[in-house]
C-alpha cells in the first residue's frame, strides 16, 4: 500500500511539475509586449540586411560569395570532403593544373594595335569629360613596354639615350617631356621624338610633324647599327632596339596618315613597312591594315590579307575572326529575312554567314553588345586582352562604322549571335571551335578598363549565389515583420503568440510522451536535478 501511495504520489509531482513549465512559459508569452516584437524583428532584419550589403560588395568585387568560399576552404576539410589519397583525384588535380596554365597562357595583355595617342585623343578626352580613361595599370604595362623596345644595355654609351632610359622609367609625364627635350638639345633623338608625339602633341597633325621628324633620325640609327650589328652581342642589341624604334615610327605615321583622311596614303604605308620587316608579327600591322581596307570598302584585299593571317597555326584576334564574319555576311545580308529564313531554310551561303558569325562570338562573346549598340562604347585601352571585354570595346570602337555601312550586316548579327550560346553550354569547360573561354579575362579586364565609368562585362554572366538571395528574403521578410508590429501591435502580438504556442506544441507532446514512457522512479530524479 506504502509503495502505490508513493507512486500516485510522484505521478501528481510530474503533472504539477508540467503544469507548472506551461504556466511559466504562457506567462513569459504574456509579458512580451508589442516593443519588443518591433525590437526583435527590427534587429533581425538590420544584421540580415548587414550581411547581405557585405556578400552583394564581396561578390562585386571578387565574384564569388564570401560565406560559400569559408564554407569551401574551411569548413569542408575539417567535415571530411577533400581526399587526397585517391589516384583519381591526383589524376584531376593535374588536368586542373593543366587547365589553369592554358588559361594562363591564354590571359597574356596584348598591345592594342590601333590604340590612341596620350596628347591628342586621349588627354582632349579628360579635359572635356575631367575622366580618366587609361588605368593606372595600362600605363603601367606601356611603360614597360616603352622600356623593352625602346632601350637597351648599351644606351650609356650615347648621352640623349641615357636621358630618354630614366625618361621611359618616369611616372610624371611632365617629367618625362622635360627629358625629351633636353635629350633633343643633345642631339636628334627618335625615341625623344616618339615621347614628345605621343603625350605633348595636342593635336595629330601635331604628333604628324614630330613623327616625321623621328624618321630621319631612326633611319640614321638604324643604318650605322645595322652595319655593326654582327661585331658582338652589344651591337646586335642595339640594332634590335633601332629597328623597334623605325617600325614604330612608320606604324604610328601611317596612322596619322589614315585619322588625317589619307587612307591610300595609310595602307600604302602599312604594306612597305610589312615588306620590309615581315618578321616584326609583334605589332600586328595586319590588324592596322585590315581596319584602312575597310575604309576603303576594298573588301578584295580584306579577304586576301585574311586568307594570309585567318590561318589556324597563328593567333586570333576579333578583328580577324570578325572581320571574316563581315565578309561572308556581306554576300547575303542584303536580303537576308529571319521570316523567309524560317520558311524556307538557310542557304549554303546564309549557312557560312552564320556560322562564321558563331565562330567570331565563341572567340569573343562580348563583341555583339558593342556592335549592335546593347551597351555604351568607351575609349579603347592601350592594351587589351583577347577574348575579353577590352578587345571587344577596341574592336568595336573601330569597326563599329564598317558594319553599318554593310546594308543588313547588324541585322544578320542581331538574328543569330545568341545561337552560338546553345551550342557551348558550358564554355569555361568545352569549346566548340576554340578553347574553353578562360576564367581569368574578368579580373584582367577590371585592371585594364576604368570601372568608375563602365561597367565590365563578364562572361558567363554568374548567378547570384544562394547565400546572396538567403540574406535578401531574409532582410525583406524581417523588415516586413518589424513594419507591421509597428503598425498593427496588438494583432501581431496575438499572432506572434499563436505562433509561438504552435512553434512549442511538439516538445510537449515529446515530453507528455516522455513522461509515460520513463519509471517513475527515473522521471522523479530527472526533476529532482
Amino acid at each position: 500500500m506504502a509503495e502505490n501511495g508513493t507512486g500516485i504520489l510522484i505521478e501528481q509531482l510530474k503533472s504539477s511539475i508540467a503544469c507548472d513549465n506551461l504556466t511559466t512559459v504562457s506567462m513569459f508569452l504574456n509579458t512580451l509586449t508589442p516593443k519588443f516584437y518591433v525590437a526583435l524583428t527590427g534587429t533581425s532584419s538590420l544584421i540580415s540586411g548587414l550581411i547581405l550589403i557585405f556578400e552583394w560588395w564581396y561578390f562585386r568585387k571578387y565574384g564569388t560569395s564570401f560565406i560559400e568560399q569559408v564554407s569551401v576552404s574551411h569548413l569542408r576539410p575539417l567535415l571530411g570532403g577533400v581526399d587526397n589519397s585517391s589516384p583519381t583525384n591526383s589524376n584531376s588535380s593535374n588536368g586542373d593544373a593543366d587547365s589553369n596554365r592554358q588559361s594562363v597562357s591564354e590571359c597574356k595583355v596584348w598591345r592594342n594595335p590601333l590604340n590612341l595617342f596620350r596628347g591628342a585623343e586621349y588627354n582632349r578626352y579628360t579635359w572635356v569629360t575631367g575622366r580618366e580613361p587609361l588605368t593606372y595599370y595600362d600605363m603601367n604595362l606601356s611603360a614597360q613596354d616603352h622600356q623593352t623596345f625602346f632601350t637597351c644595355d648599351s644606351d650609356h654609351l650615347r648621352p640623349a639615350d641615357a636621358i630618354m632610359q630614366k625618361a621611359w622609367r618616369e611616372r610624371n609625364p611632365q617629367a618625362r617631356i622635360s627629358a625629351a627635350h633636353e635629350a633633343l638639345e643633345l642631339e636628334d633623338c627618335a625615341t625623344a621624338y616618339i615621347l614628345l608625339a605621343e603625350e605633348e602633341a595636342t593635336t595629330i597633325v601635331e604628333a604628324e610633324k614630330l613623327f616625321k621628324q623621328a624618321v630621319k633620325a631612326g633611319e640614321g640609327c638604324y643604318r650605322r647599327s645595322q652595319q655593326l650589328q654582327h661585331h658582338g652581342a652589344q651591337y646586335e642589341a642595339q640594332h634590335r632596339r633601332d629597328t623597334n624604334v623605325l617600325v614604330y615610327i612608320k606604324r604610328r605615321l601611317a596612322m596619322c596618315s589614315r585619322k588625317l583622311g589619307r587612307t591610300r596614303e595609310a595602307v600604302k604605308m602599312m604594306r612597305d613597312l610589312m615588306k620590309e620587316f615581315p618578321l616584326l608579327s609583334m605589332f600586328n600591322i595586319h590588324e592596322n591594315l585590315l581596319e584602312s581596307l575597310l575604309e576603303l570598302q576594298n573588301y578584295a584585299d580584306v579577304q586576301a590579307v585574311l586568307a594570309k593571317y585567318d590561318d589556324i597555326s597563328l593567333p586570333k584576334s576579333a578583328t580577324i575572326c570578325y572581320t571574316a564574319a563581315l565578309l561572308k555576311a556581306r554576300a547575303v545580308s542584303d536580303k537576308f529575312s529571319p521570316e523567309a529564313a524560317s520558311r524556307r531554310g538557310l542557304s549554303t551561303a546564309e549557312m557560312n554567314a552564320v556560322e562564321a558569325i558563331h565562330r567570331a562570338v565563341e572567340f569573343n562573346p562580348h563583341v555583339p553588345k558593342y556592335l549592335l549598340e546593347m551597351k555604351s562604347l568607351i575609349l579603347p585601352p592601350e592594351h587589351i586582352l583577347k577574348r575579353g571585354d577590352s578587345e571587344a570595346i577596341a574592336y568595336a570602337f573601330f569597326h563599329l562604322q564598317h558594319w553599318k555601312r554593310v546594308e543588313g550586316a547588324l541585322n544578320l548579327l542581331h538574328c543569330t549571335w545568341e545561337g552560338t550560346f546553345r551550342m557551348i553550354p558550358y564554355p569555361l569547360e568545352k569549346g566548340h571551335l576554340f578553347y574553353p573561354y578562360p576564367i581569368c579575362t574578368e579580373t584582367a579586364d577590371r585592371e585594364l578598363l576604368p570601372t568608375v565609368f563602365h561597367e565590365v562585362s563578364v562572361y558567363p554572366k554568374k548567378e547570384l549565389p544562394f547565400f546572396i538571395l538567403f540574406t535578401a528574403g531574409l532582410c525583406s521578410f524581417t523588415a516586413m515583420l518589424a513594419l507591421l508590429t509597428h503598425q498593427f501591435p496588438e494583432l501581431m502580438g496575438v499572432f506572434a503568440k499563436a505562433f509561438l504556442s504552435t512553434l512549442f506544441a511538439p516538445l510537449n507532446f515529446i515530453m507528455e510522451k516522455v513522461e509515460s514512457i520513463l519509471p517513475s522512479s527515473l522521471w522523479h530524479q530527472l526533476t529532482r536535478i
